[in-house]
């Protein structure tokens, strides 16, 4: 039996049970309300009744953590979700509520968890230097693998339910990021010496790539003979990502999902990390992507002058098949398409934005090419669900729909007889015309003559 005890404004529910070792035990469990307490009280007298009760232990969430990540984790995460949510982990969640008892974690607790996030600064950020608070994209990243640790630990019967389950998932709106128009990519083509960064540009705005994507192009995977280009089947095949993961990953995964380890070069061996081919993190992210003849021709042209770095260096030549590499072979990084094209914005004083933008640029161009037809730019974006596309593009998709507006009321009220005039002039005010022509005589001179002839 459970009893409810009145302390300070607050109400626990008190009982006994037994623990792993057949000890009897007294367990308090405080409520802010007497309704909870009385919901917990019932909830506890029926489990023991039914014999269903969990006892506590004095497992933190620490504790926990370290044993879901080596146990669920290993098994179901790729690299990148591994990479990620240890560093959540480390940062964001063991620092602040590691040492709570995994028993002692409720809803309420959960919810001061996550208001203390909001006004906590960015940890090892490279894009929040300053004093940046930890956005409600991470915030809502930390909630998902929380809801699914404590529903895990649910199916352990480490608990008897996730308090998980009665938290509103933080609320995250997309910001409308930062693009390039299709005038400044030109622009930006025309002033590029680095003919790397030149490439990367047309894969990101042409293809809708990432810039992991990008990397880790092989030319295997680019289709540009004759014949391709006169059906119009110019295409390329985005099968791997090029992207830089921790060792310890690595080991932890046992190299699941990775393709290829780049060898570590000179002066580089003791690094933390390895570049690596690695599988794409959706299955939609597999995709073919059919190129505008322009590109292919100019990506032939690359592929020339590839072959003359190839003569030049020799044997010292690292031949990884990369569409995007450095002069001898060897794989750039994320780093150095960044650093490139960062330079290119600064030494020509062209608008600032990230790399990521152009693919950003490039959802937009086509929506308006298509007149937002989402599945067709969602099969080139890779985008593993359709409302990605419609939730950051939904401005582009708005402008359709008043155009949408504007043909209803040209075809459907006009054929009625009741639409208005939308080209109709305004009608003209004499006097602001007199008025006009009074505070310039030079046009005043320019209509007269005008009139005369």
């Amino acid at each position: 039996m459970a009893s409810i005890q009145k302390r300070n404004n607050k109400y626990s529910v008190v009982y006994t049970y037994q623990d792993n070792e057949g000890k009897k035990r007294q367990k308090w469990e405080t409520f802010t309300t007497y309704s909870e307490a009385k919901d917990r009280k019932i909830e506890i007298e029926s489990d023991q009744k039914n014999g269903v009760f969990i006892p506590p232990h004095a497992t933190t969430v620490a504790e926990f953590l370290e044993l879901f990540v080596s146990l669920y984790g290993v098994k179901n995460w790729s690299m990148s979700s591994y990479n990620r949510n240890t560093k959540l982990i480390k940062n964001y969640i063991n620092p602040m509520i590691g040492k709570i008892k995994l028993l002692d974690v409720t809803p309420l607790m959960i919810e001061k968890y996550y208001q203390q996030l909001s006004k906590t600064r960015q940890k090892n950020s490279k894009h929040h230097k300053s004093k940046e608070c930890v956005t409600t994209g991470t915030i809502k990243q930390i909630h998902k693998l929380l809801k699914c640790a404590f529903g895990v630990a649910v199916r352990w019967d480490l608990l008897a339910i996730s308090p998980f389950n009665k938290v509103t998932t933080p609320k995250h709106v997309y910001k409308k990021r930062d693009i390039w128009t299709s005038e400044t990519i030109v622009k930006a083509l025309e002033v590029c010496e680095d003919p790397k960064i030149a490439i990367a540009i047309h894969l990101a705005f042409a293809c809708s790539t990432r810039v992991g994507e990008i990397l880790g192009l092989q030319w295997k995977n680019v289709h540009i003979t004759d014949e391709d280009i006169d059906n119009d089947d110019a295409h390329i095949v985005i099968e791997q990502v090029l992207e830089t993961v921790s060792k310890v990953a690595i080991d932890a995964l046992e190299s699941k999902d990775i393709y290829f380890i780049f060898p570590n070069y000179a002066g580089h061996e003791s690094t933390k990390t390895s570049l690596v081919f690695k599988k794409p993190k959706t299955n939609t992210s597999i995709r073919k992507i059919w190129l505008p003849r322009t590109l292919a021709y100019i990506l032939r042209e690359w592929k020339k002058q590839q072959e003359e770095y190839k003569e030049f260096f020799g044997t010292e030549y690292k031949d990884f098949d990369l569409v995007i590499c450095y002069e001898d072979g060897r794989p750039c990084t994320h780093n150095t398409i960044r650093t490139g094209f960062n330079y290119l914005i600064n030494k020509n004083n062209l608008p600032k934005v990230v790399f990521h933008s152009l693919r950003h640029s490039s959802t937009t161009y086509k929506l308006k090419l298509n007149h937002g037809d989402i599945k067709a730019t969602q099969g080139d974006t890779g985008h593993a669900q359709a409302n990605m596309v419609t939730e950051v593009y939904g401005h582009i998709l708005d402008e359709d729909r008043k155009i949408n507006a504007q043909k209803f009321d040209d075809t459907f009220y006009t054929m009625q007889g009741n639409g208005v005039d939308r080209k109709r002039k305004k009608e003209l005010n004499i006097d602001s015309l007199v008025d006009a022509l009074k505070n310039e005589p030079e046009l005043l001179n320019q209509l007269l003559s005008a009139l005369k002839q």
